[in-house]
């Protein structure tokens, strides 16, 4: 006798309602780009999420990128998926960001579990996050944004070692391999 059986829904499918993302970004930069970025990910299935998890990275080898502020491996920001997408400013190779439409500060300790890539898919139920719980805050508007950000934010100087550097890691390649021109 032969038996055979027909799922006609994956019983996985409404346990995966979160993209959760270890980042070397702050909440405010998060908040100021509008979502998290540059990530390698399967965007149909960040797509299909509804939720974004931000858990925080303090050990970014590249110091001048990061500009981390809660405690590492710290779950610090719910978000709601706006949208996922293409980041071809970052070069080939299928970076995206995940816009959010609202956030939710949290702290959730430890909700990294390690793993050596930096994108998953859990629940927020999994992480023991109920989202009825939280006070969701609005997104800015970008031109409020970025006025927020100019006019508050100090100057920050960049020097052409750092540029080379930041620019080495986006391209792949080493910093003696950028050469940058000044015209004035």
């Amino acid at each position: 006798m032969v038996i055979s059986l027909q799922l006609t829904e994956d019983p996985m499918s409404e346990l995966i309602d979160t993209v959760i993302v270890f980042t070397a970004r702050s909440p405010e930069r998060i908040i100021r780009e509008g979502g998290s970025q540059a990530w390698k990910l399967n965007p149909a299935r960040a797509k299909s999420c509804e939720w974004l998890v931000c858990t925080q990275n303090r050990h970014h080898p590249d110091h001048n990128f990061s500009d981390a502020t809660e405690q590492h491996g710290t779950a610090f920001m719910v978000a709601r998926i706006s949208d996922v997408t293409d980041r071809t400013d970052f070069g080939p190779g299928g970076r995206w960001k995940i816009a959010i439409s609202e956030y939710a500060m949290v702290e959730v300790p430890n909700a990294w579990g390690h793993d050596r890539n930096p994108v998953r898919y859990s629940s927020l139920k999994n992480l023991g996050i109920d989202p009825n719980a939280l006070d969701f805050q609005p997104m800015p508007k970008e031109t409020d944004s970025a006025q927020t950000h100019s006019s508050t934010a100090p100057a920050k100087s960049l020097s052409i070692e750092d540029a080379k550097k930041m620019l080495a890691v986006t391209f792949g390649v080493k910093p003696d391999a950028i050469e940058i021109t000044i015209r004035g």
